[in-house]
Order: C-alpha cells, then structure tokens, then sequence
C-alpha cells in the first residue's frame, strides 16, 4: 500500500514515534490514521513491559507551584543523557503540571499510562519515583528552587502571622534564601521536635561506641555522647543549622530576626528536599 511522507510526518509529530515505526503502522493499518496510532501505543505499552527490568540511577527533579499547591517530583530513567533529552523533559513537566492541578486527586494510572507510552518512544526504562505536594493555606508562602540540571529539588514553606506579610520582600527574599539552603545542607528534619526517638537512640549507641575508647568514666561518657548527640541534631535539623549566608547565626535565629524587622511572625511550617537517586526511607 502507498503511504504518504506526509501521514507518515503527521503521525509522527502526533506520537513522537520514529518515521520507520510510523510507516509501519500505517501499513498495518491500511492507512487508517487512528488504528495506526493505537498500534503505536500498544507497541510503546509492550516496549515498556520489555524494558521494566532495567535500572533507573539517573534522573531529574521538576517542581511547581499553583492554585495554592506545591509540588516536587522525580523522574527516573537508565542514562544522563535521557535526562536532559527534550521529550523526557516534557514528560517531567506535564506530570507535574497534571499532580499540581489534581492534588490528592490524582490518579496514579493515568501517570504510569503517559510514562510507559513515553517509554515506546524514548527507547529507555522511565519510572515515576515520587512526588509529594504541599497545600498552603491563606498565611501560607511556598517558593521551589532546581538546583543545576534537576539533580536537586526543594520546596519550602512558609506561615505567616498576617497574609499581607507574603509580599513583603524581605520575606520573599528570605524564603528563596532558605530554598538555597535547603538545596545546599540537606537537613533531614524541620526541627528537633520531629526526630524520632528510635532515632536519637541509634545515633547514641553509635556514639557510645566511639567514646568508650577513649577510657574515660562512665558519667563522663554520657556527657560526651549528648554532646555529640546535640551537635549531630543541630546539622540535620533545618531550624539549627548554620545559615547558609551567614555561618554565624542559626536558621531560627535569622527567622526570629526577620519577624522583628517585618513587624510580624515568620516560621518554616514544612519544606521538601529531593536528590535524583538516593536512597528512600
């Protein structure tokens, strides 16, 4: 059968498919513009089935912010050089876009169906890691910040005591401050208060260990192991750590201070740190 360049082009700037797989399709279908490009989806539906095996180590973060939600979600795929390829780009961008708009009611299936069809396109195993939205509320500010090619995403929030204080800029400014330092330290914790217990005693028992070589008695080792504990806290937890603009003061400290200079109460009420790849609790 003669199959025009022209549907051929058409179906491929309509599916993203490859011209050869394209013209196939076409012939399989008789020409029939439609079944041709369900033939191309089945086809992508398969090649992802072939491909789920492989491991996905690279990757990249996209974020978003609208209609009082934030958004951090990683896609995974099998090379660097697909992260940064155009499509899976887009891809990135228009899940983001549908999880931004739809909140809790998202549906999951429908974002694995775009991901395996971009799969049959892109020739590489893609996976959907996470996502995690934030909802602000009417004192709430949320600002996102990508670091270099997506390796790392963050997305910080902040309450305010009266909404007006959104759009100071001091408080703007603090905000994609606190996104950088984010990005840069990594904390594992907004604040003490939410280090779990469990936790506190592994990292006791760790440091136990290291002191008892020391030789020293035993209240004595206690003390050293708080104080290694309460130092070990102070650099997971956002609110203790050193400022990333100033070493000299504490997160906390820079908040307390730009509540006074806004005439107003300005904390971290919850934030999001995302690196491609690493491990998941």
């Amino acid at each position: 059968m003669d199959i025009k360049a022209l549907d051929v082009k058409k179906l491929r700037e309509k599916t993203g498919a490859g011209m050869m797989d394209c013209k196939k399709a076409l012939v399989e279908a008789k020409g029939d513009f439609a079944q041709a490009e369900q033939i191309l989806k089945e086809l992508g539906l398969a090649a992802a089935q072939k491909r789920a095996g492989r491991e996905t180590r690279e990757g990249r973060i996209f974020s978003g912010i609208d209609n009082g939600r934030g958004v951090l979600v990683e896609l995974s795929c099998e090379t660097d050089f697909v992260a940064t390829n155009q499509e899976f780009v887009a891809l990135g961008e228009k899940l983001t876009a549908q999880i931004l708009a739809d909140g809790e009611a998202v549906k999951q299936e429908n974002l694995e169906k775009q991901v395996k069809e971009a799969i049959g396109r892109i020739k590489e195993n893609i996976v959907l890691r996470r996502y995690n939205v934030l909802a602000a509320g009417e004192e709430d500010l949320l600002v996102d910040y990508i670091h270099g090619q997506g390796k790392i995403g963050v997305l910080v929030e902040l309450t305010v005591s009266d909404p007006a204080l959104k759009d100071h800029p001091r408080v703007k400014e603090t905000a994609f401050d606190l996104a950088l330092h984010t990005a840069a330290f990594a904390p594992l914790y907004l604040s003490r208060d939410k280090v779990g217990e469990d936790y506190c005693r592994e990292q006791e028992q760790v440091f136990m260990k290291q002191a008892e070589n020391l030789g020293k008695p035993e209240k004595v080792l206690k003390g050293i192991v708080q104080g290694k504990l309460n130092k070990h806290l102070g650099e997971i937890c956002l609110l203790d750590q050193a400022f990333v603009k100033d070493q000299s003061l504490k997160v906390s400290k820079v908040l307390a201070e730009l509540s006074k200079e806004v005439d107003g109460q300005v904390a971290v009420k919850d934030y999001l740190y995302y690196k491609t790849g690493e491990v998941l609790a």
